[in-house]
């Protein structure tokens, strides 16, 4: 089953209408403005057959939820995100050594569409995150990562420290970041296939988690 959600700002639509346009249940944009950048969002939603509302300020302030808007706001059809067994199905089929972030409870949004940021930029193949203690996947989280959630493969579990074990089984190197950790990350190997594994932002890795890892 898919929720919806709003995302706002040209960089979150542009970045689904170029990578899942069928997502996208509405658009409404702001009616004053009509500048260069809105004709040329308008032009790309009419080649796509896009249906779009003209709308005043406040309503989008109101759906925005008081965040920059830029004018422009869409609703988009948010689809359940694969579990572990499409995770493990994904690392069994993966034609390259995989590396996967995995985070452990992030809280904040922001900090959630930061992460996917960066591990777009560092070439990870997929992020994984916790199904109850993680962010919600919201307008912030598109925001934030820039785009990056639109080209990046997110699986989402329930048991984060089983998931761990399956991932190991099949040859996944476990390894857990801690600030207070001895060894540096640029000693890793990084050939190898490896999941690094991310802690909250206030209480960093959970114990559990922690004695999971390689």
């Amino acid at each position: 089953m898919s929720n919806t959600i709003h995302i706002f700002g040209f960089h979150s639509l542009e970045a689904i209408l170029n990578s899942s346009p069928e997502l996208i249940l509405n658009v409404f944009v702001q009616n004053s403005r009509r500048d260069r950048r809105m004709q040329d969002l308008l032009t790309k939603l009419d080649n796509q057959k896009i249906k779009y509302s003209s709308t005043d300020k406040s309503k989008l302030e109101k759906l925005a939820k008081g965040e920059l808007h830029q004018g422009v706001l869409a609703k988009i059809a948010l689809p359940a995100l694969p579990g572990q067994d499409k995770l493990i199905e994904y690392v069994k089929h993966s034609s390259v050594n995989p590396l996967i972030l995995i985070l452990d409870s992030i809280q904040d949004p922001r900090n959630l569409g930061a992460c996917l940021r960066s591990a777009n930029a560092a070439g990870a193949d997929c992020v994984v995150v916790n199904k109850d203690r993680s962010a919600p996947i919201n307008a912030l989280v598109h925001k934030t990562s820039a785009g990056a959630i639109n080209q990046t493969k997110i699986f989402q579990v329930t048991n984060l420290a089983r998931t761990i074990r399956e991932l190991q089984k099949n040859g996944i190197w476990v390894l857990g970041l801690d600030g207070l950790s001895n060894n540096s990350i640029y000693k890793a190997n990084l050939c190898d296939p490896i999941a690094f594994v991310m802690g909250s932002e206030g209480k960093g890795l959970r114990k559990l988690i922690k004695t999971s890892c390689d």
